[in-house]
């Protein structure tokens, strides 16, 4: 290579080489040494918050989404504002509607007493997803441990990177996409919505748009709780049908032109993902496998390994 000339396909390869090292440091065995009572700790700190509060299933898995979605799976979504930090809590897709963060500070309080300073907040995100899909009779899956804490959080990242309820079809699969996941993982993820709900000023406009791609009696139905203006933090299943259980209504409403959100209903809208919403409306278990190996999938996001990052002690503040 001559001296002044630039060898991108090698730095391409060197930065593909480095994804994948960085991936093969994650192991579900991780901790079996060094804490082997991590897992089972925060299964139990999980399961009891979603026994008090079933709704918290939902949270906890979108908080790992946010999380990843953002700088990777590094836990800068659970660190509050400080200098050099602003706080993803307060990005737009976030603000009064991501939750579950006591819980997982609850989580790491009592994997710290088992074993200090060994494992991360972003493990604890990721095993707490998994966790609460399986407390509400969803799927789960082995997850794969190793990531390490950041020490920098940015809420435009937020405000730049994470889905919004308004994203047409084509921008969703552009975002997916830029994270390593494909349609059929961006299908799958999105079935995480047959449990949680959503805010009033979230699908407003799809209620009251008279459009032909909603049930006119599904809108009349959310329009009683959501009035064309104020009450803008009321609260709707985002499955009608069986809104506390993980399955595969949240497809079959789709179908049926029930989606609450209009980044839901155009998963389903004569695009590109319309198989794929018909073949887990009508194979339940194809769903529930293809969710767990697209949340392992996203896992791998860009995580921190090795000397990267921190072992926080508490996750809403840098050590």
């Amino acid at each position: 290579m001559k001296s002044g000339n630039i060898n991108y396909a090698a730095i391409a390869a060197t930065f593909f080489l480095l994804m994948i090292s960085s991936q093969a440091q994650l192991s579900s065995t991780f901790y079996d040494s060094t804490c082997p009572n991590a897992l089972s700790t925060i299964r139990t700190s999980i399961r009891q918050a979603v026994s008090r509060e079933r709704r918290m299933a939902a949270s906890l898995i979108r908080l790992h989404f946010h999380d990843c979605f953002v700088q990777g799976c590094d836990a800068s979504i659970l660190l509050d504002d400080a200098p050099g930090i602003t706080s993803e809590k307060t990005a737009a897709p976030n603000n009064r509607s991501a939750r579950g963060y006591e819980v997982i500070d609850a989580a790491k309080t009592a994997v710290e007493n088992v074993c200090p300073g060994v494992v991360s907040c972003a493990d604890i995100l990721a095993v707490a997803a998994r966790d609460a899909s399986a407390a509400v009779g969803g799927p789960s899956w082995t997850v794969k441990l190793g990531r390490r804490d950041s020490t920098t959080a940015t809420r435009a990242l937020a405000e730049s990177n994470l889905p919004s309820f308004r994203d047409t079809l084509e921008v969703l699969i552009g975002t997916f996409s830029g994270k390593g996941l494909n349609e059929r993982d961006m299908v799958a993820l999105s079935g995480a919505h047959t449990i949680g709900q959503a805010q009033c000023g979230q699908f407003r406009e799809r209620i009251y748009s008279n459009g032909t791609d909603i049930d006119a009696g599904f809108a009349s139905t959310r329009q009683r709780q959501c009035p064309t203006s104020g009450r803008d933090d009321s609260l709707a299943p985002l499955d009608l049908v069986t809104p506390n259980s993980f399955d595969n209504n949240y497809y079959k409403n789709l179908i049926q032109r029930k989606g609450l959100l209009e980044s839901d209903q155009v998963l389903f809208s004569g695009g590109s993902t319309d198989a794929i919403v018909t073949e887990y409306s009508n194979n339940p278990r194809t769903f529930s496998s293809d969710f767990g190996a697209a949340m392992i999938k996203m896992g791998d996001i860009e995580p921190l390994t090795g000397q990267n990052g921190i072992i926080r002690r508490i996750c809403s503040a840098i050590n």
